[in-house]
């Protein structure tokens, strides 16, 4: 039971990693291609966007699958941290591209060289159509997992940059002006920063054992106190143990002869409300 919600996540949106990777990687090569080719800063960049997002959703089916391991030995909680570190990472490769990306696109304002607009719009309008299928297999489960949403948000932001780069080559077709390009480029890096800024923040606060920001602590706190027998909270601490799972600890002060019955109904309650599945409660009979 400890494991159900990874395995699920990992058994439902395993084919849509798989078919996600698949049509990225092959796009990947057909941007760097023709990217040359059209001598596009633009598509280059775009290229080394979906790089990362390829990478980014390889890391995240591979610690989904750990994170449905069993504990054992001295990972009692098994693996199922390795959610949230993955989408840390993932964050910071897309900084990386970023960097990559503005540095090409400053050589281009430096040195300014013909881009083909035409092979620019056909490999763009490719990405559109690629990108948008891709985000469409990761959009019921973006609510519920992190790295999920991060998965579709990669590659919502990959379509809307590629609608960017299309109309970037649609622009130098008519007008003749270069510096569109690289300018799309700039335009590139302010979307892909938009978004991962958020997914940054988002992992760095659970990788600290922040409350999910889906929770509102004085919530829990008053659901529990509302509770019949309850005169008293302290120790409460909610935290993410992996993108899908949230744990709660808490000493409750309750009269003498407070039953087992009593805290099996609160975890239920608990896990319908607000979604904690992993609830640890200890009654204590007095105030500390």
């Amino acid at each position: 039971m400890a494991h159900s919600d990874e395995h699920i996540t990992q058994k439902s949106h395993g084919r849509a990693f798989a078919i996600g990777i698949g049509l990225n990687v092959t796009f990947v090569a057909v941007e760097l291609f023709f990217g040359l080719l059209a001598n596009s800063s633009a598509l280059l960049a775009d290229a080394g966007h979906n790089a990362s997002d390829v990478l980014s959703l390889v890391f995240a089916w591979a610690a989904i699958g750990l994170a449905s391991i069993k504990p054992k030995g001295k990972y009692t909680y098994g693996l199922r941290k390795t959610t949230i570190l993955v989408s840390v990472l993932n964050a910071l490769l897309l900084f990386g591209a970023v960097i990559a990306i503005a540095w090409n696109a400053i050589d281009k304002f430096k040195n300014p060289q013909p881009v083909a607009g035409i092979q620019v719009m056909i490999v763009a309008g490719t990405g559109v159509v690629i990108n948008t299928i891709t985000a469409l297999l990761f959009m019921s489960g973006q609510k519920d997992d992190l790295n999920i949403k991060g998965a579709f948000m990669h590659m919502a932001a990959d379509a809307a940059v590629s609608s960017g780069v299309l109309v970037g080559g649609l622009l130098i077709y008519l007008t003749g002006i270069q510096w569109i390009d690289p300018v799309m480029s700039f335009i590139i890096i302010g979307v892909i920063l938009w978004g991962t800024l958020r997914l940054f923040a988002d992992s760095i606060n659970l990788a600290l054992d922040a409350v999910p920001k889906h929770i509102e602590l004085e919530k829990v706190y008053n659901f529990i106190l509302s509770q019949n027998g309850v005169e008293g909270i302290h120790d409460l601490h909610v935290w993410a143990m992996s993108t899908t799972q949230t744990a709660l600890t808490a000493h409750l002060i309750m009269p003498k002869g407070s039953s087992n019955e009593f805290i099996s109904n609160l975890q239920e309650k608990l896990k319908h409300e607000f979604g904690i599945g992993h609830t640890t409660l200890q009654i204590e009979n007095e105030l500390m």
